[in-house]
């Protein structure tokens, strides 16, 4: 089994800064591409990040200059640094890992459980 643990959400001013993590554990052969998406109340969930094995990354228009992705391939890990917030991030924040477990097989996405990041004005 695979898990994603995000961590690091919560409550913060405008203008202020979070760092979300999202490390995943269990059976894994090879990540491919992590991102993070986000879901406000009433909107669909949108991308926000990802960053391929390489470590190419592309993000939202709304989220450049202010947000910034980056892993750890040793720890499996993806991080989100977030700066200069606003409230419309205001969100449930998710990853995801595209991954095999095992030699051979098609890469499958995982999720993780979401985080909650709250930004007042």
């Amino acid at each position: 089994q695979v898990q994603l643990v995000e961590s690091g959400g919560g409550l913060v001013q405008a203008g202020g800064s979070l760092r979300l993590s999202c490390a995943a554990s269990g059976r894994i052969f090879m990540i491919n591409t992590m991102g993070w998406y986000r879901q406000a109340p009433g909107k669909q969930r949108e991308l926000v990040a990802f960053i391929t094995s390489g470590g190419s990354t592309n993000s939202a228009d709304s989220v450049k200059g202010r947000f910034t992705i980056s892993r750890d391939n040793a720890k499996n890990t993806v991080y989100l640094q977030m700066n200069s917030l606003k409230p419309e991030d205001t969100a449930v924040y998710y990853c995801n890992a595209d991954l095999t477990t095992s030699p051979g097989l098609r890469p499958s996405r995982y999720w993780g459980q979401g985080t909650q990041v709250t930004v007042s004005s």
